[in-house]
């Protein structure tokens, strides 16, 4: 299944960042785990860096983060942002998929050229741009991100692991095992601080929490993922802000990606007009929804380090 995706940073005059992608792959635009608890598994390390730690260094009124790998946000951050990077550093959703398991987190430092290949990949394959525009269009993602990424905890990249079982009856594979996959990402946007300054139109609230950029690998669509990344989104959320209203896009031609937020009870709050096709865009649904109380974390989301 496809998701929806929204890039907000320029890549063209003719204002790419207004154009949403689909999602499984923001290509047409990762985990380990079978019976056994998840905090025993290390997390896939794609690079052989070791695991980070999280270093922290305050002040009476600001603090610094100083962060081996995973946060560095290069700013001066008050104790509660401190706690909320904490936070974000421990979270981890959980889920076993028929044909696997997943799980998702917030990115990492070394992990963002892995996501910058495949946002750059989907959103190319998405507006039907020639492959050679991938590098370029990777080197604007790159330049997004690490603006972005300063802005933590007032929002976050997430990132999806998935590991496959062998064959139809779930079993392992005994010779060696299944392999990890970064199966995708998506944008968190917590508060108005972390909210982009580009936002596509419709509008949304820029003090609300906002989901975009969510992409899925082209090879792993149809398994759930995009759905997991929308619901591990949605947690997190409920773990950050005391808002209750969270938004998104889609556009009107992407099906699949409306049934599949409709399905998770967003409902359109408003849409596009039809003179932005004269702008060249797409017209688009701004959806909303409201996230039941949080009483207790969910059975799928285990907070915890890198093991």
């Amino acid at each position: 299944m496809a998701a929806t995706v929204s890039l907000s940073f320029p890549l063209d005059p003719q204002n790419l960042h207004h154009r949403f992608v689909p999602a499984t792959t923001l290509s047409k635009a990762r985990h380990l785990i079978f019976s056994t608890p998840p905090h025993k598994y290390p997390l896939p390390n794609f690079h052989k860096y070791p695991s980070p730690s999280f270093k922290i260094s305050s002040s009476h009124s600001h603090s610094s983060a100083t962060l081996d790998d995973p946060f560095r946000t290069g700013r001066f951050l008050s104790d509660e942002e401190l706690q909320k990077l904490k936070s974000l550093e421990s979270f981890v959703y959980y889920q076993e998929l028929k044909s696997g398991s997943m799980w998702v987190r917030v990115m990492r430092d070394h992990e963002m050229d892995l996501t910058v290949r495949l946002l750059a990949e989907s959103f190319a394959e998405s507006m039907l741009l020639p492959k050679g525009y991938v590098n370029l269009l990777g080197f604007l993602v790159k330049q997004y991100l690490i603006e972005r990424r300063t802005l933590m905890p007032h929002m976050a990249t997430l990132i999806g692991f998935y590991r496959g079982v062998v064959n139809g009856d779930g079993e392992e594979q005994e010779e060696e095992e299944p392999q990890v996959q970064l199966a995708g990402t998506v944008e968190v946007c917590f508060d108005k601080m972390g909210a982009n300054a580009s936002l596509p139109s419709p509008t949304p609230p820029k003090d609300s929490p906002y989901i975009c950029n969510m992409a899925v690998q082209k090879s792993l669509r149809r398994r759930g993922i995009g759905w997991h990344l929308l619901k591990a989104s949605e947690e997190l959320i409920s773990q950050m802000n005391s808002s209750r209203e969270v938004y998104l896009h889609c556009r009107i031609i992407d099906a699949a990606p409306l049934n599949m937020y409709t399905k998770a009870d967003y409902k359109i709050v408003k849409t596009d007009s039809i003179l932005v096709l004269l702008m060249l865009q797409r017209r688009k649904h701004l959806m909303c929804k409201k996230l039941p109380l949080l009483s207790m974390p969910s059975d799928t989301n285990l907070s915890g380090s890198d093991e």
